[in-house]
């Protein structure tokens, strides 16, 4: 198992472990793989996810049988539907205590069905195939978690060889389509005037990202994208118009347009609500539409990266429409966002983070009121520099999330914003970034609340009850995981913040005090709810 780990791409295994996973921690060191002992199973799960998302190399989670395994349940949800590819372990007893025993014993196979693509319990008669399987499983369009239930009395027998043994990651060749099979679809392409581009996870599933601008180019066409495909068009492009969120304020620029194509939208970034378009749509995807959510009149199904190659260099010159809408809809944002405050507002913390952070910022950010600021406000300008829980929308993400791209760009500097809220739920992981020598920079948006539950109490006429949190001293929090910390609340302290962590080089938490009183209307205008 830990050679196909390593083989696969992933030199380390994270996680919370059990009796059962000693043999594998001892395979793994003797391999020279790290081991990172986090605090928390599900967090745990996210770090190995995102390394996941970022390499394409499945992340690998373990976690002890029980409560273990039960706690670790919120990070399979996550790689489930923000589309991550995932390994994860659970310990479990041998077959007959497994039978006939009932401490901490829970069908953990039953338990994970519903947010896994495959579950199995290893057998060192059949391991091979089954770790060929999960590979293969877990980082198919849709990528997504496998999970290894595996018994104690398995951990310390031989593997059996198999007579011929698959590679473990099939050489898959991606021919171009037929070019007068296309036809349809680029006769529809040029006959429109103002086409509209909305992209989604498939283009980083793909790798395809210089595929979509080029297309986007060839067709002078703006760009909208999922929260999770923020930077697949850098945010500076003159195309690129913003994120879409399933608000209203979107609903104005794709009205405009007499064509929409999609490409790599998954159904698990959108809004659950009908398609509110009647306009054309043509998508561009590797996976077949299961979920008849966007009402396509063509479905073209292939490898993106050859795909988007292979229709731009086939289809006309388009017309110049696409620079002017796309600008005028990123005013339209920042003139919604740009409420009154009579403090440090969340969207200005935004823009003075990234005016001082690096261009080349990996950034993570946890659900919350601040995520439609961070989302609108930060701007990547690479495919997977920004990471969220957009499928799930997990609280407690940012962290976690931040240490897995720490891992996967160790000279990069890597930023996490989050609320008060979520970051107290992985608060401990503090502690494993400084153990790590992970660091990071912790950017907590500190509105004493839980945001969005006070602004869809005052939407609702509902008085305020049960969301305070109080301000925390983030200075000594930080101080006491062995991290630097401080306390802001304006535009010059967070400068000052930022500038110092960047020079430091260690884990920083920077609480930042905000004001939080625009939110209501920041959503009315961009949302609805």
């Amino acid at each position: 198992m830990a050679d196909a780990f390593k083989e696969a791409g992933t030199p380390f295994l994270v996680g919370h472990p059990g009796g059962e996973s000693v043999e594998l921690m001892e395979a793994a060191r003797q391999r020279d793989m790290r081991f990172i002992l986090m605090k928390q199973e599900t967090a745990g799960a996210m770090l190995a996810a995102t390394w996941g998302e970022i390499t394409g190399a499945p992340g690998v989670c373990l976690s002890t049988r029980g409560p273990g395994a039960a706690n670790m349940v919120n990070g399979a949800a996550h790689a489930f539907l923000d589309r991550a590819p995932l390994i994860m372990l659970t310990d479990r007893y041998s077959h007959p205590e497994h039978e006939v025993g009932l401490r901490q014993r829970i069908d953990q196979l039953a338990v994970y069905a519903p947010l896994v693509k495959w579950g199995t319990t290893i057998d060192a008669r059949t391991v091979r195939q089954q770790l060929r399987r999960a590979m293969r499983t877990a980082v198919a369009p849709a990528p997504g978690p496998v999970q290894f239930d595996i018994p104690q009395s398995e951990t310390t027998k031989e593997a059996t060889e198999l007579r011929a043994e698959p590679t473990l990651m099939p050489n898959v060749l991606y021919p171009q389509a037929d070019s007068a099979a296309l036809r349809p679809v680029l006769d529809r392409l040029k006959a429109a005037r103002r086409p509209i581009l909305l992209a989604g996870l498939g283009v980083l599933w793909d790798r395809a990202s210089e595929g979509l601008v080029n297309l986007a180019e060839r067709l002078g066409a703006p760009v909208l994208v999922t929260s999770k495909c923020k930077g697949a068009i850098p945010e500076d492009h003159p195309l690129r118009a913003g994120c879409i969120i399933g608000g209203l304020i979107e609903r104005k620029l794709v009205m405009e347009s007499d064509l929409i194509i999609t490409v790599g939208l998954d159904a698990v970034e959108l809004q659950p609500k009908a398609w509110p378009y009647a306009i054309p749509v043509i998508a561009l995807s590797s996976t077949p539409s299961l979920d008849a959510l966007v009402p396509s009149q063509f479905e073209i199904i292939g490898n993106l990266n050859v795909l988007l190659a292979q229709v731009a260099a086939l289809c006309g010159q388009g017309g110049n429409w696409g620079e002017k809408a796309a600008a005028a809809f990123r005013t339209d944002v920042t003139n919604a966002l740009n409420t009154p405050s009579t403090g440090l507002s969340p969207q200005r913390a935004m823009e003075v983070a990234r005016s001082i952070l690096p261009r080349e910022t990996i950034a993570t950010c946890d659900a919350g009121a601040s995520r439609l600021l961070v989302v609108q406000k930060w701007q990547s300008y690479g495919p997977r520099e920004f990471l969220t829980s957009n499928g799930l929308g997990s609280m407690g993400y940012a962290v976690p999330g931040a240490l897995g791209a720490r891992l996967a760009h160790p000279d990069r500097p890597v930023v996490a914003f989050t609320g008060d809220g979520g970051f107290l739920m992985a608060v401990a992981e503090i502690q494993t970034s400084v153990r790590e020598n992970l660091p990071i920079i912790i950017v907590v948006l500190d509105d004493q609340q839980i945001g969005l539950i006070r602004v869809k109490q005052e939407i609702k006429g509902i008085p305020r009850h049960g969301i305070g949190i109080g301000g925390c001293d983030w200075e000594k929090l930080a101080q006491g995981f062995g991290a630097d910390g401080v306390t802001v609340d304006t535009e010059n302290g967070l400068q000052d913040a930022l500038n110092a962590a960047l020079r430091s080089g260690k884990t920083t938490v920077i609480g930042v005090r905000i004001d939080g009183s625009g939110y209501v209307e920041q959503f009315n205008a961009l949302r609805e709810l």
